[in-house]
């Protein structure tokens, strides 16, 4: 599996990412991942509807818990046509916990614990600490991405605004047809 050495830093320290980076027009890899239910989720469970997808390193950080409070917030405004799903190696019981004690409702949370598949196959697998990066992808509802944004440092939170501007330019096509 590639490497990409120095791709990230937390706290200035660089770190490695297993996968290969995924671009801009490249067809979004289908995953399967855990529910809050234990039930299996995948991608191409929402084909027809535009998805942004968020990996973070643990919902039980500072930052990443801002981040998904955001993007919840944001999820209100997106309607139904517009899925947010987050991605994280935290286990489902954790996930549930943390979407009832602060109500959301608007994003999902997925689990990448069983082997991180889905953080190898993005690219955002952090080779020392067995966590997922930082990163948005919005990809349409054909499958193919048309954001990404890889956080460069771990501690840091993405452009919430490029990546939602880039979830209503999609909407706005998927409502015109």
């Amino acid at each position: 599996m590639l490497e990409r050495a120095e791709a990230i830093t937390f706290k200035g320290n660089p770190l490695t990412l297993v996968g290969q980076e995924l671009p801009v027009g490249a067809a979004a890899p289908d995953f399967t991942l855990i529910g809050n239910d234990l039930a299996e989720v995948k991608l191409s469970d929402y084909r027809g509807k535009v998805c942004v997808i968020c990996s973070v390193p643990s919902l039980d950080t500072g930052v990443c818990d801002v981040e998904m409070r955001r993007f919840n917030e944001e999820a209100e405004q997106l309607g139904a046509e517009v899925m947010v799903l987050t991605v994280s190696m935290d286990l489902p019981f954790a996930q549930a916990r943390w979407c009832g004690a602060l109500k959301v409702k608007r994003v999902v949370t997925l689990s990448d614990y069983r082997g991180a598949s889905f953080g190898q196959a993005y690219g955002v697998l952090i080779k020392e600490l067995y966590l997922l990066a930082r990163c948005v992808w919005v990809v349409d509802q054909d499958g193919v991405i048309q954001y990404t944004q890889l956080v460069p440092e771990v501690t840091a939170e993405p452009n919430y605004e490029a990546a939602l501007r880039a979830a209503q330019e999609l909407k706005k096509k998927v409502q015109t047809g």
